[in-house]
């Protein structure tokens, strides 16, 4: 059984003007080095309990201190008299051991885990809008893996599952001829615009230095997004930027009036482009159902049309889609220029990935057993 914590008993006193013998002080607590790639960090959580009725004395604390951290946890201190540093008495103190059981160590362990990790979080930027508390909570939905160099962290075409974060080293982004994209180091995120569309991953990831990379599962990332809306708001802002240097080209034909293939470039990307670069104009569409609408007002929707349905519903169904044409129309007709908007463009994509994600489960358990 693990010893989450210790007793100092004073066993010898030679004029000590604060403890008699017996006086007893707890200690708890674990004094870590974290190593990453470019830095080093040390961390202690040493919790001390004094005799309540008694002045304290912050030399004796300090000594009790120094013994954690010179041995990095309570359980690994050896059972000897240790002195004071003194003052005008010097003092002795034996330790003595006590145990907890297991659950409540296992419970204290944890719980000191996830304090670590949020502060090492707290320097992240997706997560610098986030309190204390509320970074304890993202934690516990993590899991972490290392990678070691030519390690493939993800596949370009496989199914998305999870959001990525790395704590150090490095990876490559990749094209389908192995060819660099960019690189990616310590704080930054991957893998989070794939689970928000639904679409495959769109490039391969590459160790290219040791890397240490926590990741958090799509069920988990999606619920984060919903009751974090600041992450929201960092992500659009970090997919703009990608789009900049990648998506120009995109952009710029998309609103010059380009005709092209949901195949190439499926409805959710699409939306995001024209979100993201806050684009006015109507997206028309011909799909197997028949034809469809969605008309943007700086970057936002105001209205969807498809298949008799119109509004959230409309669009629900349009961003399903995966075969058929689109065109771009700048213009937008005077009652689309005054109507409200839909609703933010990531709550609506993750809502319809969710509604996805239901109709594919059912769609599976009602499917008749093939034999």
């Amino acid at each position: 059984m693990r010893q989450s914590e210790i007793i100092f008993k004073i066993t010898e006193n030679r004029q000590c003007p604060c403890y008699k013998n017996d006086d007893e002080f707890k200690l708890s607590g674990n004094a870590l080095e974290l190593r990453f790639d470019d830095e080093k960090i040390f961390i202690t959580n040493a919790l001390i309990k004094p005799p309540l009725a008694k002045d304290t004395c912050r030399i004796l604390i300090s000594d009790l201190n120094r013994i954690l951290i010179e041995h990095e946890s309570v359980g690994k201190i050896p059972a000897k008299a240790y002195s004071c540093s003194g003052c005008s008495g010097v003092i002795k103190v034996e330790p003595r051991f006590r145990l907890k059981t297991a659950a409540a160590s296992k419970i204290q362990e944890n719980l000191q885990h996830a304090n670590i990790m949020a502060d090492i979080l707290r320097d992240f930027s997706i997560f610098q809008s986030l309190d204390r508390r509320s970074l304890r909570d993202v934690v516990s939905l993590l899991k972490q893996k290392k990678f070691i160099e030519g390690d493939i962290v993800l596949n370009k075409g496989t199914p998305a599952q999870d959001l990525y974060i790395i704590l150090s080293g490095a990876v490559d982004v990749m094209d389908e001829k192995g060819g660099r994209l960019s690189t990616l180091k310590k704080g930054d995120v991957f893998g989070e615009m794939s689970l928000i569309s639904g679409d495959s991953v769109g490039a391969t990831i590459k160790v290219v230095k040791p890397a240490n990379i926590i990741f958090m599962k799509g069920k988990d990332f999606r619920n984060v997004l919903k009751k974090f809306p600041s992450i929201q708001m960092y992500l659009a802002r970090l997919l703009a930027q990608r789009l900049a240097k990648s998506n120009v080209v995109r952009a710029e034909e998309i609103s010059s009036g380009m005709i092209g293939s949901l195949s190439e470039l499926p409805p959710d990307e699409l939306v995001q482009t024209m979100n993201l670069n806050q684009k006015t104009g109507r997206l028309s569409f011909t799909l197997p159902n028949g034809s469809a609408e969605l008309a943007f007002r700086l970057g936002d929707i105001v209205t969807a049309v498809y298949n008799k349905k119109a509004g959230k519903e409309a669009f629900y169904d349009i961003i399903k889609e995966k075969e058929g044409q689109f065109k771009f129309h700048r213009k937008l007709s005077a009652s689309d220029m005054n109507a409200p908007v839909m609703g933010s463009v990531t709550e609506l994509l993750l809502e319809g990935l969710r509604r996805s994600d239901e109709e594919n489960s059912s769609n599976s358990w009602s499917s008749p057993a093939k034999g």
